[in-house]
């Protein structure tokens, strides 16, 4: 690569400031939570518009409640609108599509909220991020979707948003206990479920080991996003990616409703259940629904899966594409490969940057706590700060988990062989298991310690 090319290249890796949505699900939740404080410290708050509906047995209760709150609907819609589309526009997307589209998936989320808050649901464990993805998986298998809707689809903005606004709930003292455990059992089950998935795909069903590594990637580590990370790095083939991002999906989904299944019959404690959910779910957001199916009033089953997937196994984003990188190009394409060499850098450039907010946005929530009892924390940083940014947290994670239902078509996942199926599937059985043991067993304590 020549001087001038090199530039070209560095220039485009920074314009990923304002190009790419994980910088901008940064700059958005990092915005909430710094307008948040302004309001915090001037002795208001922003709860009005952090609305969202309450528990209800009778419709007078929530009648009621829109009968007081809509204009708070209407501000928090057109807030969500404002920041959402300038993004969308400056990433070079159609802002006449994403408004119309957005306007649905915001209508679709309130009713959803109301749902979820109906005392029937509740004791059924249907937390709104469950109702969203079973709606979701219903409308978008059973209808056919006009093509512009797919601009408001933005599942992984949504949930690295949601994530980030999750770190200002997350104290750091809490991650600096835990993050070691956290990474060394990420370590255990990303290196033994990218090999299994790997070798077999490779060695035994004679997948190409680009396809394998891909999936590898996949099941190890952050689905969706490590496939792609990967699947660059080697130079995977587009249908391979396709087929590796369509089994993280499928694999998703079914974890969704086993694991929180299995952890409740098992009477796991929320903190184990958690990091369980965490080392074996394959997607932030699948895993997100399904501890929030696990019915923690405390979050702390919400606190140990963020713990073990966002900052165990997503930092591994980096980690493998830069390894399989320096394999694909030494010894996977030869010819050509003394001219070719991998940067250390890529490790930053591949790196999950939403990851980094995330530290932010506990960073600044925890040097904030430091000025209160904890008396003053539960009565007044925690309803007049904390909680309004959980609830927006909770809209994000609705508008994610909608994404996914209207985005999955399950006649589309069936198109590929038996080999890719049958290499990832095994991948699972190492996974999940493997994920019980070291988070029921030999890391046990460490999850039970993680405060609600």
């Amino acid at each position: 690569m020549n001087e001038g090319t090199e530039s070209t290249a560095q220039k485009s890796r920074w314009s990923d400031l304002y190009l790419k949505e994980d910088w901008w699900a940064i700059w958005l939740a990092i915005g909430i939570i710094l307008v948040a404080l302004i309001f915090f410290f001037s002795g208001s708050t922003i709860k009005p518009i952090a609305a969202k509906p309450p528990f209800w047995e009778d419709t007078s209760t929530i009648k009621a409640h829109f009968a007081d709150k809509w204009p708070w609907y209407i501000a928090q819609f057109a807030m969500w609108l404002v920041i959402f589309t300038i993004s969308i526009r400056i990433m070079g997307l159609s802002v006449k599509k994403y408004i119309p589209g957005f306007l649905i998936l915001y209508i679709l989320a309130a009713l959803i909220f109301v749902a979820s808050s109906w005392k029937t649901m509740k004791d059924y464990n249907m937390e709104a991020p469950l109702v969203a993805l079973l709606l979701g998986l219903i409308v978008g298998n059973m209808l056919k979707l006009p093509k512009w809707l797919d601009t408001s689809f933005r599942t992984e903005y949504y949930i690295k948003t949601g994530i980030i606004l999750l770190g200002a709930t997350l104290p750091l003292t809490i991650i600096v206990h835990a993050g070691p455990v956290a990474f060394l059992q990420a370590t255990i089950v990303s290196v033994s479920t990218f090999l299994t998935i790997f070798l077999i795909g490779t060695y035994i069903l004679k997948l190409d080991r680009r396809f394998s590594a891909t999936m590898g990637a996949g099941g190890s580590v952050c689905g969706v996003s490590a496939s792609i990370a990967v699947g660059g790095a080697v130079k995977a083939e587009k249908d391979h990616l396709a087929i590796s991002i369509s089994l993280v999906t499928i694999w998703a989904i079914v974890m969704i409703f086993v694991l929180p299944f299995v952890c409740k019959a098992l009477r796991l404690n929320l903190g184990v259940a958690g990091a369980w959910i965490g080392t074996s779910e394959f997607a932030d957001a699948a895993g997100f629904a399904a501890v929030q199916a696990l019915s923690d009033t405390t979050d702390q089953a919400v606190r140990s899966f963020t713990l073990m997937k966002v900052i165990g196994r997503d930092i591994w984003i980096g980690l493998w594409s830069f390894a399989l990188a320096i394999i694909s190009v030494v010894y996977w394409e030869r010819k050509g490969a003394v001219e070719k060499k991998v940067s250390p850098m890529e490790i930053w450039w591949r790196f999950p940057k939403f990851v980094l907010g995330f530290f932010a946005a506990s960073i600044i929530i925890s040097v904030i706590s430091l000025r209160y009892t904890g008396a003053e924390f539960n009565d007044v940083l925690k309803p007049e700060l904390i909680a309004p940014i959980k609830t927006l947290r909770s809209w994000t994670f609705v508008f994610t988990f909608l994404c996914i239902g209207f985005t999955t078509r399950f006649r589309e996942l069936a198109r590929f062989g038996w080999q890719p199926l049958a290499a990832f599937s095994l991948g699972v059985a190492v996974n999940v298991p493997l994920g019980y043991i070291l988070s029921a067993i030999i890391f046990a304590k460490y999850w039970k310690g993680i405060a609600g």
